[in-house]
């Protein structure tokens, strides 16, 4: 059998490794991206090589370049600055929610940095993450309502909370206008045998 080319093995390994860190399923990232959850799925288990469309495809879902998708050495230089009008660095954007990420996403992180914007009434609700994951909510502007799991607690402009990720949690806008979070990702690089 031949050797796996390395620039399609260093694909599938960043692939894998990019979309376990965002904590998006596959089928999330069919959905941002336009790529089959199939194609992706075999793309991770090295069993198929994407073509240039479809990588760059995939680089765009995670705000990369096509070169970063395979690039994974330092940038040149040591200040990564995310524009607020760059698009690619939305994770969700509809008539209630809009989730962008603060931090860049090429780089591999335990921690991850959004800004929440919810219109009232707008909810983002989350399914568990990885064992051992919490989150810090700040509300800089309206009124939250966040549940993790059975606790339930209403936070206003100033006021910070942190809580459990690795059960289901929602953050709902409870206001009467908009409402704007920013909300930090910290997760465990330990496993545990559960």
């Amino acid at each position: 059998m031949d050797d796996p080319d390395p620039l399609n093995q260093k694909v599938c390994e960043r692939l894998r490794a990019l979309r376990k860190k965002q904590g998006w399923t596959l089928e999330q990232l069919a959905s941002l991206s336009g790529v089959s959850r199939s194609m992706l799925s075999q793309i991770e288990r090295g069993s198929a090589n994407p073509t240039l469309g479809i990588a760059f495809r995939i680089a765009q879902a995670f705000g990369l370049s096509l070169g970063d998708l395979v690039d994974s050495s330092s940038p040149a230089t040591r200040i990564d600055v995310i524009r607020s009008d760059d698009h690619n660095y939305l994770f969700r954007d509809d008539e209630n929610c809009r989730i962008r990420t603060l931090s860049p996403l090429h780089l591999e992180k335990e921690t991850e940095f959004y800004e929440l914007l919810l219109k009232p009434n707008g909810q983002l609700e989350s399914s568990p993450h990885f064992e051992g994951a919490r989150e810090f909510l700040t509300v800089q502007k309206g009124q939250l309502k966040l549940t993790a799991g059975d606790e339930v607690s209403e936070l206003g402009r100033g006021d910070s909370a942190h809580y459990p990720a690795d059960v289901t949690h929602k953050i709902e806008n409870i206001g009467r206008g908009e409402a704007i979070a920013f909300l930090v990702n910290i997760y465990e690089r330990t496993s545990s045998g559960k």
